[in-house]
């Protein structure tokens, strides 16, 4: 439990928003300061605004600039060290996010207005704190935005505490790094000391000053009245050691407020303007927001300030297009539009972002995770020894980011299980694994399904063995989006696929069944996947919580199958995809693709029919006539095309209690 001065506890995740990340650096160093103080993970984020005529997705680079750019800032945070050193990294993080919390992530969203998708952000998080880095040059004669909306709107309509928060966060010469409370007492006092005392936390040589101006041009009676929410504040400050009690009277409250503050690296007061103060002639825009006081310690305040406001109730509503993730059909295409763009605006991620390992691995400790790699095969013996060298000296054995690696062949012919156990992975065959389950089934989907029972991690990362041009991004931007978005449970990979016709390699030409069968047939019946770019892709990662309550289709249509399953049951929020540069592979025959793209649109049609409750598949053909050419024969070939639909695994009790003993074992140790 974490309880702020006042008994209040605080739950919930702590939110920075930088803009401009470069600019925002007293706002992250004060969002780090609350995060170690109460205890919370901390999530930088940043928006992208795109115009209206314009669709959403064209904030799709721009979102992924601006989490590489919040990702290179996590990077930089003091105590930051080297990921081969476990122990220095623990005590590193901790150093960030609290002992035993090292928990950081970040955050871009895409729409048309920042307040709107921030206030989103921070109900969807059950925020403890947002924090709102503001511009270092402020116009007192103009408006104060976020984004789009006038700042007095935003905080009237706050859905948790907020810090408004400008400064470059630095220590100038000459000055003090304590921290001045200008406080009158009052609603906003108990959250204004709350914060004095985290900025003390990161560094305890600080002092904080409480500042009370007592007024003295009032009558004496209205003075009574104006000291008596002071007065009850007082209580709790005289019972706080750290700090420092300073009351002056003066004609000119904002001149004391300024004169102290010149002497202290942090001022702290409560933001609100009252109904007087918002109608008085020649008052600023900002001031009529603000308040007179703040506005102008804002404007003057040399150095860092922090305006607060305690939330004001909202009803937790999620945006129309988080909500409306499990029915396609109901959607008017205007509706559907948005909905996509915005996801692929931003749940389209890039390798490129989750390049900083130790980032990564910081992140699973802190969550405390573990990440399987599956590796299904097939007669791989050509490149499998490959796949498995990169990956697990990469990130096995140099960094840590895989806590098991594990080969699961389909009954290969070849050499491919003995170059696995050569390379000192464990190695399964499929058909002979969980015997509990029935007979054993041929098909990858069936592979996969059982490599759940297999594999112990919490993630599970699959890649085929078949790419020649295997690297560590192919695992590393899988597993990226899951440990830095917790809303996301599965995650695609995409990629160009050049193909190659005997020596010649041609840039275009690959996933020819995504481009031909599965993307068309989404976009007809399930046009919220129409944003998937290659939804047929080999290299997937997802959490165990999710896919172990999934089906699997034994074969060719088990990647249609979990996408069609992870959209109605967690909606389309809870997928993303990676881009993973170029994927270089064994191309399959038309033949081949052809018996594919039927078993495709067979799991496709099916879920249409339960989705519908309609009869499509009932006395359809499940066979298909191959056309054969041999030398100057032609002929056809009957080849029977139906995947066989296994259910969560989680059903099964074979599977049930092995994870339970797993889980004893964790508890135990």
């Amino acid at each position: 439990m974490n309880v702020g001065i006042g008994g209040n506890e605080r739950q919930g995740s702590v939110i920075v928003a930088l803009q401009h990340p470069q600019q925002g650096a007293a706002a992250l160093q004060l969002a780090v300061a609350v995060a170690q103080a109460w205890g919370r993970p901390l999530a930088l984020a940043a928006t992208v605004e795109v115009a209206r005529e314009e669709s959403l997705s064209e904030g799709t680079i721009r979102a992924q600039e601006l989490r590489q750019q919040l990702g290179e800032l996590v990077a930089a945070l003091p105590g930051r060290a080297a990921v081969n050193n476990p122990a220095a990294t623990e005590a590193a993080n901790a150093s960030v996010s609290g002992p035993g919390k090292p928990n950081i992530r970040t955050v871009v969203r895409v729409g048309r207005e920042r307040w709107v998708e921030l206030r989103e952000l921070a109900v969807e998080e059950r925020a403890a704190l947002l924090v709102i880095a503001l511009d270092n040059a402020i116009d007192p004669q103009a408006p104060l935005l976020l984004g789009s909306t006038l700042i007095e709107q935003a905080l009237a309509d706050a859905p948790c505490d907020m810090v408004l928060v400008r400064g470059a966060g630095t220590q100038d010469d000459g000055q003090t790094g304590d921290v001045l409370l200008a406080v009158r007492g009052g609603p906003y006092a108990d959250l204004a000391l709350d914060i004095s005392e985290a900025l003390c936390h990161t560094e305890p040589a600080r002092k904080i000053t409480t500042l009370h101006v007592v007024r003295q041009d009032l009558p004496v009676v209205q003075q009574v009245y104006e000291e008596m929410p002071y007065s009850r504040f007082r209580t709790r400050l005289e019972a706080n050691g750290r700090v420092q009690r300073r009351q002056v009277a003066s004609r000119n409250v904002e001149q004391a407020v300024l004169s102290e503050a010149a002497r202290h690296n942090w001022t702290v007061l409560g933001v609100g303007a009252s109904e007087r103060s918002k109608s008085l002639p020649g008052n600023s825009p900002l001031s009529r927001a603000l308040g007179p006081i703040p506005a102008a310690a804002l404007i003057n305040a040399p150095r860092n300030i922090a305006l607060v406001k305690t939330r004001r109730p909202v009803a937790p509503e999620i945006s129309q297009y988080r909500a409306a993730t499990t029915s396609s059909f109901a959607l008017d295409p205007e509706t559907l539009s948005l909905i996509v763009d915005k996801w692929f605006a931003e749940n389209t991620f890039h390798a490129n972002e989750f390049r900083d390992l130790d980032r990564l691995v910081a992140l699973k400790r802190s969550q405390g995770l573990t990440i399987s790699l599956g590796l299904p095969a097939l007669n791989e013996a050509a490149t499998v020894g490959k796949v498995i060298s990169v990956l697990k000296e990469a990130l096995y054995e140099r960094v840590p980011l895989l806590d098991e690696i594990v080969l699961i062949d389909s009954n290969s012919e070849d050499r491919t299980r003995e170059i696995g156990r050569e390379l000192g992975i464990p190695v399964y065959i499929h058909q002979q694994a969980l015997p509990e389950a029935g007979a054993a089934l041929h098909g990858k989907g069936e592979a996969l399904w059982k490599s759940l029972h297999l594999l112990k991690g919490d993630i599970i990362v699959w890649v085929d063995t078949d790419i020649t041009n295997m690297t560590p991004q192919f695992v590393y931007g899988l597993v990226g989006p899951l440990l830095a978005e917790p809303r996301i449970k599965y995650v695609k990979g995409y990629y160009r696929r050049p193909i190659k016709s005997g020596t010649i390699l041609a840039e275009e030409g690959g996933g020819r069944v995504t481009e031909l069968t599965a993307r068309p047939l989404f976009n007809l019946f399930y046009p919220q996947l129409s944003g998937l770019i290659q939804p047929l892709s080999g290299e997937y990662a997802g959490r165990r919580e999710v896919l172990e309550q999934l089906p699997f289709f034994s074969g060719y249509g088990v990647e249609t199958g979990l996408l069609i399953d992870m959209l109605e049951r967690y909606g389309l929020s809870a997928i993303g995809q990676v881009n993973l540069g170029q994927r270089i592979h064994r191309n399959q025959s038309l033949r081949a693709l052809s018996t594919m793209s039927f078993a495709i649109m067979q799991v496709i049609l099916e879920r249409v029919e339960q989705r519908r409750e309609i009869s499509l598949l009932a006395g359809i053909n499940r066979s298909m006539k191959l056309i054969k050419f041999a030398d100057d024969q032609l002929s056809l070939e009957l080849k029977a095309v139906h995947d066989t639909e296994r259910p969560a695994i989680a059903s099964i009790t074979a599977y049930s209690k092995v994870r339970e003993a797993l889980r004893l074992v964790g508890v135990e140790g």
